[in-house]
């Protein structure tokens, strides 16, 4: 007797003696005579197709390696990827074309993001004023519209709240991983980390899985004298740099569905240039509740961009730049010109 046919015999008897154990061909019969009806409908309120806008940065995100053009921005691919685990789309908003192109792009969108570089001022700041205004606007216009700002982003976001482009501070905390020391009593219901499990919660204050990269910063003490900082935002954690110093590093906004981070969650799960990036399951876990929480604000949105124009405008339309061989910088951009 062939073995093909014993194991048939087995099968047989063990659905017999064991009626919990279903066969694959019971569970096809199954799925194909049961009703439709058992899915449930989608929520009407919410917008299962969210788009993200991220905003180019000047240069090409490797220091002139990969191109040498006075008006080339990029976006990092990792922030491009974060966003589409999360099950989102991305539209570029490029640096270099004028306010009211880009303010109409944002019609497009269901939210934006701002990503981690150096730039903070020109029209890239101007740029990244008058988006996060709109946004605002948005918002109190009854429209729900998310915001991230990572790194950079949060730090410009910081500048335009506060009115106050002096109020960044150095810090040393360059390519290193931390854990993130939540604030005592801090309320996180409604916030990026309301969906965390508690096992993750509790190694994100006790393990490195936060990934570090900056030169400035905010002190809880700078941050809570600043009237119109403190106002709009409240400190979710904090963490401490190379030279004990503490650091703002998650933020969110009191009244706008408005984030910040001292530090990358895009960067585990899609950086491969730091030896530094953790890259550990728990570390990955991270990255993905981070994108979701972003993604989840998204569908939210009331806007229900023009089909035809949302795909002429996607990330789909560029090819990414692969310039990870330098074993520095970013793993891919996406360059614009």
């Amino acid at each position: 007797m062939s073995n093909a046919v014993v194991l048939f015999l087995f099968l047989i008897t063990i659905s017999h003696s064991h009626s919990g154990i279903v066969l694959p061909s019971q569970h096809l019969r199954d799925s194909l005579t049961s009703s439709s009806s058992s899915c449930p409908a989608p929520d009407p309120n919410l917008y299962y197709r969210p788009v993200i806008g991220i905003l180019t940065h000047p240069g090409d995100g490797a220091t002139g390696r990969l191109s040498n053009a006075t008006d080339v921005s990029n976006i990092p691919a990792s922030y491009v990827k974060f966003v589409e685990a999360a099950g989102a789309r991305v539209i570029p908003l490029i640096s270099t074309e004028q306010p009211e192109i880009l303010l109409k792009k944002l019609e497009l969108v269901n939210g934006v993001l701002f990503t981690g570089g150096w730039a903070k001022e020109g029209l890239y700041f101007e740029n990244v004023k008058a988006i996060f205004k709109k946004a605002l606007e948005k918002y109190d216009a009854g429209d729900y519209f998310p915001i991230y700002g990572i790194c950079l982003g949060f730090e410009l976001i910081s500048m335009i709240v506060s009115e106050d482009n002096n109020i960044l501070e150095a810090f040393g905390a360059r390519n290193e991983a931390s854990s993130l020391q939540f604030v005592e009593n801090t309320n996180i219901e409604g916030s990026v980390f309301q969906r965390f499990p508690p096992d993750l919660l509790k190694k994100l204050s006790t393990d490195c899985l936060a990934m570090q990269n900056h030169r400035y910063g905010i002190s809880p003490s700078k941050f809570l004298s600043n009237e119109k900082l403190s106002s709009f935002f409240g400190i979710l954690t904090t963490c401490t740099d190379d030279n004990d110093k503490v650091y703002v590093s998650t933020v969110r906004a009191r009244k706008y569905p408005v984030t910040g981070f001292q530090w990358h969650p895009e960067k585990n799960a899609f950086e491969w240039g730091s030896a530094k990036i953790p890259h550990s399951e728990d570390a990955i876990r991270v990255t993905q509740h981070i994108a979701n929480f972003l993604v989840s604000e998204a569908r939210k949105s009331l806007n229900r961009p023009v089909a035809r124009e949302v795909l002429d405008n996607l990330i789909y339309n560029y090819k990414p730049t692969y310039g990870g061989k330098a074993g520095k910088g970013y793993d891919e951009v996406y360059l614009f010109e």
